[in-house]
């Protein structure tokens, strides 16, 4: 199956070890020596519709893609750990 990088901008992320969508491929990173693709990249999500910022952005290593699908990307990922630092998700004003 050959496919173009504009073919895979839209298709959707599923992580196949936990199930969780992902997002959407918004870019993929390019190794300039060799020509090949190293990653994709999955924007973060925006916080309070984009006004507190945005997650940080997800890379995927092309290693991790297990599946290349019409739709979708199957990945297998760790899903990640909170670090303790961090709060819980919710916030009181």
């Amino acid at each position: 199956m050959n496919c173009c990088v504009t073919d895979l901008r839209n298709k959707e992320v599923i992580n196949r070890n936990d199930g969780c969508r992902l997002g959407n491929v918004c870019d993929v990173e390019v190794d300039t020596c060799t020509g090949h693709i190293t990653a994709i990249i999955i924007f973060g999500k925006a916080r309070l519709f984009g006004l507190l910022g945005h997650e940080d952005d997800i890379r995927i290593c092309w290693s991790d893609i297990d599946v290349i699908g019409d739709d979708t990307i199957l990945v297998s990922r760790r899903p990640e750990r909170p670090s303790k630092g961090k709060r819980n998700n919710r916030q009181f004003f």
